[in-house]
């Protein structure tokens, strides 16, 4: 997602003892750091990929204990393998924890690029927040999250990645904007500064520690409603500006670093996607909806703990107004779907439509929370956006799901088929996807960018800690709603 193609194919190392006919009375592996504590046969041949327990970054018991819970449920071994390997995966190679000023400050990686995106951040440690209360130390490192990302919002509100301090001779600071050392890339993306509300809100309702929101908060919430505001491109065109020297044109802005025009509705323009690529219409309708809810919560904040009804107004004020700018411009009428959000509009009138698998995505907004799930129109823009009839769905022998324009044509993106499975309402849908994604590890265990679509030994980004997690906590979701029959009854 970050700029970066890896391709990578299966070492013989990865496969462990993964091939077919291998059985456990015949290989025998040494003992690992993780106790198995189903003990079927099969169990022996999935040895942990994770790290060795010395050269883990973070460790919390809580999560420990939660791994030991899941797998014991677990008949099948290849999905209690992979749960094991990806959802610490964050924790044990991508957090950087210590204090800073007395106060806890975590720097996290995205995983094989060494910079820390609001977005990757938030989403990264999101599965372990209902685990905070039962570990302390998790709890801290958490906290130190939040900090670093209210820190990295008033370095730049403008900016998506951040490095670990100031890096002069950085990879991207030859880019035509307002680089800082502090930066390791300046795209303007609105979900950059909705991810930390989200995290943040919800890290106080699940702990009630309040003490997140001091001076730094009050800046950065100031901030993130100015960057908003500026960004509804009322006036002007606002502050922000971005070129790159690069032959991808999704890369960089056309019109001298502002993109394509907008007509100033209500709506806030998106400079890029979650993707890191840039819009072609710039009003992104699911980081709009993101925004809404966002801004929600910050004022929920801003009341019951700051006692800043000021900042709070002005939250609920322009989450009423983005909200009723979507209601007017964000929908199509699909002659074979029915009414569909459209992907991007300008304001204008125009609209693209498509999905892209990053989260947020239209396909994402529920699981976002952002639309009912039942919502009719969200109803209807799931069927259109995993069909042929958005432009980046992609099918072939390995699976189907989303892509986008950041790897090309014929890339799936598993994150695509783990948003399709936390937001059906379907078991038999769930499980088909949930298999999808165990056939398309290319037997390392881990989930990747993206895989080509008719064959998974073809895919980008080896480490990618985000994809990971999510598998961690689609699992972890899928057994505490008592579809633990449902996963053990995948071959």
């Amino acid at each position: 997602m970050k700029n970066r193609y890896i391709g990578a194919y299966i070492a013989s190392t990865a496969l462990l003892a993964y091939s077919i006919g291998i059985r456990a009375a015949e290989y025998k592996l040494p003992n690992d750091n993780t106790a198995i504590v189903n003990s079927h046969p099969e169990f022996q041949i999935y040895k942990s990929n994770r790290p060795p327990v010395e050269e883990r970054l973070f460790a919390s018991k809580a999560v420990e204990a939660e791994i030991v819970r899941v797998k014991k449920l677990l008949r099948n071994s290849k999905l209690a393998w992979m749960f094991e390997n990806c959802f610490p995966n964050t924790l044990e190679t991508t957090v950087h924890y210590r204090t800073k000023g007395g106060k806890p400050d975590t720097f996290v990686y995205t995983g094989d690029i060494h910079a820390m995106w609001l977005r990757d951040s938030g989403a990264q440690v999101w599965p372990y927040l209902p685990l905070a209360n039962k570990d302390p130390e998790l709890r801290k490192m958490l906290e130190g999250v939040i900090r670093r990302q209210f820190l990295c919002i008033n370095i730049d509100p403008y900016a998506n990645a951040f490095n670990d301090g100031p890096v002069p001779d950085g990879e991207w600071m030859s880019d035509l904007t307002d680089m800082k050392p502090e930066l390791h890339e300046r795209k303007w993306e609105i979900d950059s500064l909705c991810y930390p509300l989200r995290l943040a809100y919800e890290y106080w309702k699940e702990t009630g520690d309040a003490s997140v929101f001091d001076e730094e908060w009050i800046k950065a919430i100031t901030n993130i409603l100015k960057t908003f505001k500026e960004q509804q491109r009322k006036n002007d065109h606002g502050p922000y500006r971005f070129q790159r020297k690069t032959e991808k044109p999704f890369d960089s802005l056309s019109n001298q670093g502002l993109g394509n025009p907008v007509n100033p509705v209500g709506l806030i323009a998106s400079s890029f996607r979650p993707s890191d690529d840039a819009t072609i219409l710039q009003f992104l309708v699911p980081s709009n909806f993101f925004a809404v809810t966002s801004l929600r919560k910050a004022a929920e904040i801003l009341n019951v703990v700051n006692k800043r009804a000021d900042l709070a107004t002005q939250c609920t004020d322009l989450a009423s107004e983005v909200e009723t700018a979507l209601k007017k411009y964000a929908t199509y009428e699909h002659p074979k779907y029915g009414t569909i959000y459209a992907y991007e509009v300008d304001g204008f009138g125009n609209r693209f439509m498509m999905d892209d698998a990053n989260a947020p995505s239209l396909l994402a907004m529920a699981y976002l929370g952002d639309v009912n799930k039942n919502d009719r129109v969200y109803q209807n823009t799931r069927r259109f956006v995993w069909s042929q009839d958005n432009p980046y769905f992609f099918k072939g022998k390995a699976g189907e799901g989303i892509g986008g324009p950041h790897i090309g044509y014929d890339m799936i993106w598993p994150m695509s088929i783990m948003m399709k499975a936390f937001t059906s309402q379907n078991d038999d849908e769930i499980k088909a996807c949930v298999k999808m994604l165990l056939d398309t590890d290319a037997g390392t265990g881990f989930i990747h960018e993206s895989f080509h679509k008719d064959d998974a030994t073809n895919f980008t980004r080896p480490w990618f800690a985000w994809q990971n997690t999510l598998f961690g906590e689609l699992i972890l979701k899928l057994v505490n709603e008592n579809k633990v029959d449902l996963l053990n009854s995948i071959n």
